[in-house]
């Protein structure tokens, strides 16, 4: 059984859910309380480890991936549209900003997002992606998916305060191997 008297823990789970489950009925949001909502759940996805180290290691800025989670997911959380001005509205810094710096945020975002996707199309056509030596990458982004299923299943399954510290070694696991992955030299030595 998990400790429901535990404040870390409860925090730890709320986190997971959001992360999780942003919409499915589960997290419903009222108009009130939307900017605070979206902006606690953005706090708890840059909270996130692996984020961190993935987003260091991408071709996206903290203040991008804030924006674009922003505008594909702010709708979902709230099940209605929103406008560019109001998701502007919900950026982490206090005053938020101008729905033009939005937008252009939004633009850069999209734009680095096409040229890490094109990136992975031409080394696949080029046949450089079908090479062994690749392995690893692929394998830590199949480890990611079965942390992420992993998660998921805790939730749905209601599982022990075990489970959880078994999906934090899991976490700790996949930290230190993406921090290895991420060194330039790991990737000479596999190409």
């Amino acid at each position: 059984m998990r400790d429901a008297g535990n404040k870390a823990y409860k925090h730890e789970c709320l986190i997971a859910y959001i992360k999780l489950y942003p919409k499915e009925g589960r997290f419903q949001l009222t108009d009130k309380s939307l900017k605070n909502d979206v902006r606690r759940w953005l706090l708890g996805i840059f909270r996130d480890p692996i984020v961190e180290i993935l987003l260091k290691n991408s071709q996206l800025t903290k203040t991008q991936l804030e924006t674009l989670l922003i505008d594909l997911l702010a709708e979902k959380i709230s099940g209605k549209k929103i406008v560019y001005e109001e998701k502007a509205k919900m950026r982490l810094i206090k005053s938020g900003v101008s729905r033009g710096s939005f937008n252009r945020t939004l633009a850069q975002a999209r734009g680095n997002v096409i040229k890490s996707i094109y990136t992975v199309i031409l080394l696949g056509y080029l046949g450089i992606l079908d090479t062994p030596n690749l392995e690893p990458y692929i394998e830590i982004a199949n480890r990611i998916r079965d942390y992420m299923e992993a998660y998921q299943a805790f939730w749905k399954e209601k599982q022990t305060k075990e489970y959880l510290k078994v999906l934090q070694m899991l976490q700790q696991s996949l930290e230190h191997e993406l921090l290895n992955l991420s060194k330039q030299k790991s990737m000479s030595k596999k190409l």
